[in-house]
């Protein structure tokens, strides 16, 4: 069985908020709620991830930059 391809995380998100808006409506069966809300937490925690990485990315190049400016101002 081959892996689904990891999606964007602005596709996750817009796809998040078709999860969201379905569940509001009120108009799906509770098993398609369910399953809509299985999606959603693990679309959730993708997003979740992605923003944590990119936040440990800068994090990690912020003091570099820094760094980089005070040698361009000597």
């Amino acid at each position: 069985m081959a892996a689904k391809p990891k999606l964007k995380f602005e596709e996750a998100m817009a796809r998040l908020q078709e999860i969201v808006e379905k569940l509001e409506s009120g108009e799906e069966s509770l098993e398609d709620s369910m399953k809509l809300f299985e999606e959603g937490a693990k679309l959730s925690a993708l997003c979740y991830e992605t923003l944590d990485k990119a936040e440990q990315k800068i994090t990690e190049l912020t003091p570099l930059a820094a760094d980089e400016e005070c040698h361009e101002e000597t």
